[in-house]
């Protein structure tokens, strides 16, 4: 056999959110990577509180979650009241949209179910549709990312070095399946276009060093971590030519939320010549929102900088300051890639047309 004609290796084997048996399954990402420990949910308000306590984390896989979240609100509204469910149903939905402010597809996912319940033909079960409903868009979510991995992998390909730098987690764990910045880097390795990812440790929550990581190594990617203060020095060494990161929230000129750290990624790699890449689906583009100030940041609590797990490593009586994104503007963002297209040098005109399917 022609060894061209093998299947080309998918590195594609992990999945965070699952349906079985009638529950919400997630993989808690808190306990990675030393603990693979999955949760049975049933309830949206187990289901928010997954969402706000980071058993499940990533702009996608967080609308996802969120999609069968409804469903369990549903499935539990109809058993506690089934002429009145729908009404029953706002609190439900309410708490999923209050557990993670700046993920607009938590609130695009949770706009969507409440667009199909309104549309429900009569006699129609609503848990059976929504469920149905939820386990398209999860699908879909996947089949996106691999279409954003082959657009990606295309800009590696010419970026001239065969290592890359990424950060926080936009895999397998934060989507609902092959990832949107970490399926690029998928891509380009399986077509090896690049040989090696460094993974920035991504403090406070260590979603580079747990999480990406543990991605990488389950698939055979090799993969090194360096400290967030590294990353200058290895760009100014001439080892990676790309940066590639995934997205919370990306306003309508471009302007991109995502983990902190990323905004200051983006001024190193251009003082050094390497360039930006923002990888996400659409759903994560909020038009509404005209530039990156009208963006919320999420404050999160300061045990989190003053702590290492569960151990307070801070002097006593200092207090802490901890966003959980900042905002890249986008002049310093070379590509945005979505399922629909990718836009170079992003603008506000740019970005509409994109939006506008044409």
């Amino acid at each position: 056999m022609n060894p061209l004609d093998a299947k080309q290796p998918s590195y594609d084997s992990v999945r965070a959110v699952q349906w079985l048996d009638a529950k919400l399954r997630l993989l808690d990402q808190r306990v990675l990577p030393h603990t693979v420990s999955y949760l049975d949910i049933d309830s949206a308000s187990d289901t928010a509180a997954a969402i706000r306590d980071m058993v499940v984390r990533g702009a996608p896989a967080i609308g996802i979650t969120a999609a069968y979240g409804v469903v369990l609100a549903v499935r539990q509204a109809l058993t506690h009241d089934p002429q009145n469910w729908q009404t029953r149903l706002q609190a439900d939905i309410e708490t999923l949209a209050a557990s993670r402010p700046t993920a607009v597809n938590l609130f695009w996912a949770l706009k969507h179910m409440q667009s199909c319940i309104a549309q429900l033909p009569a006699g129609t079960d609503p848990v059976n549709a929504l469920l149905a409903e939820a386990q398209r868009l999860h699908q879909e979510d996947i089949a996106a990312n691999q279409r954003m991995g082959e657009l990606g992998a295309a800009f590696l390909q010419q970026g001239g070095k065969d290592c890359a730098l990424t950060h926080c987690n936009s895999g397998a764990l934060a989507t609902g399946g092959y990832g949107t910045g970490l399926g690029v880097i998928r891509s380009a390795y399986a077509k090896g276009y690049i040989r090696h990812v460094f993974a920035d440790e991504t403090r406070p929550w260590l979603q580079g060093s747990r999480l990406t990581a543990w991605e990488l190594v389950e698939e055979g990617i090799p993969v090194s971590v360096i400290c967030e203060g590294a990353a200058a020095s290895l760009m100014r060494e001439g080892r990676i030519g790309w940066v590639v990161v995934g997205a919370d929230r990306i306003a309508a000129n471009g302007d991109t939320a995502n983990k902190v750290g990323t905004y200051g990624l983006a001024i190193m790699a251009r003082h050094h010549g390497l360039r930006f890449m923002v990888v996400a689906p659409t759903a994560t583009i909020d038009m509404q929102a005209a530039d990156g100030r009208a963006i919320p940041i999420e404050q999160r609590d300061a045990s989190e900088v003053l702590g290492l797990g569960g151990k307070t490593i801070a002097a006593n009586g200092a207090q802490a300051w901890n966003p959980s994104f900042d905002v890249t503007p986008a002049e310093l963002i070379d590509v945005i890639v979505t399922e629909r297209g990718v836009v170079e040098k992003p603008t506000t005109a740019a970005m509409a047309q994109l939006m506008a399917g044409q």
